[in-house]
């Protein structure tokens, strides 16, 4: 199983190195214009002072630019680490839905990526913008200002089944995240769907999954509020995904939220309605709001992360490995960043 860590502050790359120094085989760098610096600079640093740690986004928002600028950034990116870089590229939940919109639908999504990946190939493409299609394709290649000739893996974002089955049928990897993606054999089925589609082989394929970790130190106890400040924000970025899921969808709430689900709708409610979208989402992955802290108990740890001593997480992501889970990336809260990466590594991964 591969490893890997997500940052999006532009100067905290001191973290990437510290991963790659610690044996981790990859790097995210998010994209959520409202709450996080811009992926494609801290990606360029990230390029410029690491060796051999894989460096991508995760994910890159298809709704956020042209599908040409998304190609030629990560192609920018892959001048400077030439053949380890990839491109993890989703429709888009927190950085659509911080500005109150919703993200690309999965038809459009597919037709994105078909042009991204063309011209990563170094192809000629057929390019609708503004209802006006001409051929395009990256031009003066001679002059490398970009590098399309490493290939950039593309590694599709996917929580539901017809977007695990996109990344099927042409994506290099799926990234998936537990459990609001479903179970791994679940998504598997639906990439093998996909992949029956267009008639392909998974043979080379990835399957990442974004999870919440849980490192217990002996005698602590999942009421302690150093464990609830370690794994909150984290859970909480996915529960306000349901929120949103719900909203949209009219799908009633995975079972794993009964417990709490009305009551925290109820506390949503009473937020400003005008700004409900940007409270929402305010503490990403970064921090836990001190109002939603009541809302993390044992049962909802329990059910959205991988937790106990390093011993039984070990054994946690073993299973995951058998189940087709190939990698594994968790996003630490701020404060602790460094420390959680360095535990991880010397008590988790070193123990794989």
């Amino acid at each position: 199983m591969k490893f890997g860590i997500t940052t999006s502050k532009i100067d905290e790359i001191g973290l990437i190195a510290r991963a790659e120094n610690l044996g981790y085989d990859f790097c995210w760098v998010s994209d959520t214009q409202m709450i996080r610096s811009n992926p494609w600079a801290v990606l360029a640093l990230a390029a410029h002072q690491t060796r051999t740690i894989r460096i991508g986004t995760g994910v890159a928002v298809a709704g956020l630019r042209l599908a040409p600028v998304t190609a030629n950034a990560i192609a920018t990116i892959n001048r400077i680490a030439p053949g380890r870089t990839f491109l993890g590229i989703g429709t888009g939940n927190t950085a659509m839905r911080a500005m109150g919109q919703a993200p690309m639908g999965v038809k459009a999504f597919g037709e994105y990526i078909r042009v991204v990946q063309g011209l990563l190939k170094g192809d000629e493409v057929e390019y609708t913008l503004n209802g006006v299609t001409h051929p395009i394709q990256f031009q003066n290649q001679e002059f490398k200002y970009i590098d399309v000739e490493n290939h950039i893996p593309v590694h599709v974002g996917g929580f539901g089944p017809r977007a695990q089955a996109l990344a099927g049928e042409i994506g290099d990897g799926l990234i998936t995240g537990i459990p609001r993606g479903g179970t791994i054999p679940q998504a598997m089925k639906n990439v093998q769907k996909g992949a029956k589609k267009s008639g392909r082989s998974l043979d080379r394929f990835e399957t990442f999954g974004l999870v919440n970790i849980l490192m217990l130190k002996p005698k602590e106890k999942l009421t302690d509020e150093s464990v609830i400040m370690q794994c909150g924000s984290a859970i909480m970025a996915n529960i306000h995904f349901v929120v949103d899921w719900v909203k949209e969808t009219g799908n009633p709430p995975p079972e794993y939220i009964l417990p709490f689900w009305d009551e925290y709708i109820d506390f949503h409610k009473k937020r400003d309605a005008e700004r409900a979208h940007m409270k929402l989402h305010q503490s990403h992955y970064s921090y836990l709001d001190p109002e939603e802290a009541r809302f993390i108990t044992p049962d909802i740890i329990k059910a959205f992360t991988i937790a106990g001593q390093p011993d039984e997480m070990v054994e946690q992501l073993k299973n995951l490995e058998k189940q087709g889970l190939d990698a594994v990336n968790f996003i630490a809260p701020l404060e602790q960043q460094y420390r959680l990466i360095e535990d991880f590594a010397y008590n988790v991964i070193s123990r794989m």
